[in-house]
């Protein structure tokens, strides 16, 4: 059978959870973090774009951590492209239980998912380092290229994403486990899987059909039931036409 008919059978038997990495959201012109020309094999300011997103940066150079995120992290005009929307559709249909992300960026739930679990945070909350209040991102841009203080206090104001040297919520790594393990279907799209914990999901899988999406080849190919190396937005988004 010709993949993306039996991908289409899989996703019809439903009970699917997706497990997505930056190659998702590429297509909504988004630069990947790993890839050739990703965000990560950069240097800029005489630092490794892991030193500039960790959180020893962020305490120690908040004005200098804000200046590669807002160049390089942010971008609040993507829109979400085919894969997105596939998936927020498949979840509409009862077909997709859950979507897993390692984006931070917030267009799985812009293009109508609600069951959307964010490993890395998300640059749409932001919260004060003192106060505690919160902030959305527009609040947040409008005082860049500065660092963004808290009006009702002046705190720093602290992006809610995972960075480097900070551990992941470890509720939302549950319930990811969860979805995982009670799902027929895993779908992993846009992800070279070699970052951890987040790789180490597909372990807990014991359903039935295990399917790979990504242009690249991953170590996980050979132990995948349905294998295919296309942009993952024309797969589903061809599938769910």
């Amino acid at each position: 059978m010709e993949p993306y008919a039996m991908l289409k059978k899989i996703v019809e038997a439903g009970n699917v959870v997706f497990f997505g990495g930056a190659g998702v959201s590429t297509e909504s012109g988004i630069p990947d973090f790993r890839g050739g020309d990703g965000i990560y094999q950069q240097r800029q300011y005489g630092m490794s774009a892991e030193e500039l997103v960790s959180s020893d940066t962020f305490w120690k150079n908040p004005g200098l951590f804000y200046r590669f995120y807002f160049d390089k992290m942010v971008y609040p005009e993507a829109k979400p492209n085919a894969a997105h929307r596939a998936l927020a559709k498949m979840e509409q249909l009862d077909l997709c239980k859950a979507v897993i992300t390692q984006n931070i960026d917030g267009l799985h739930q812009l293009a109508g998912s609600r069951r959307v679990l964010e490993l890395h945070g998300s640059i749409h909350q932001n919260t004060c380092t003192q106060c505690h209040h919160q902030f959305t991102l527009s609040d947040v841009l409008k005082q860049q290229p500065n660092q963004p203080v808290c009006p009702l206090c002046g705190g720093l104001i602290k992006p809610d994403v995972v960075l480097y040297g900070e551990a992941l919520d470890q509720s939302v790594m549950e319930a990811a486990v969860q979805a995982i393990i009670s799902a027929n279907t895993l779908i992993i799209g846009g992800t070279s899987l070699v970052v951890y914990p987040a790789a180490g999901l597909i372990r807990y899988f014991r359903g039935k059909n295990l399917v790979l999406i990504n242009k690249a080849v991953t170590d996980y190919d050979d132990q995948a039931d349905l294998v295919i190396h296309e942009p993952i937005g024309e797969v589903l988004g061809s599938i769910m036409q």
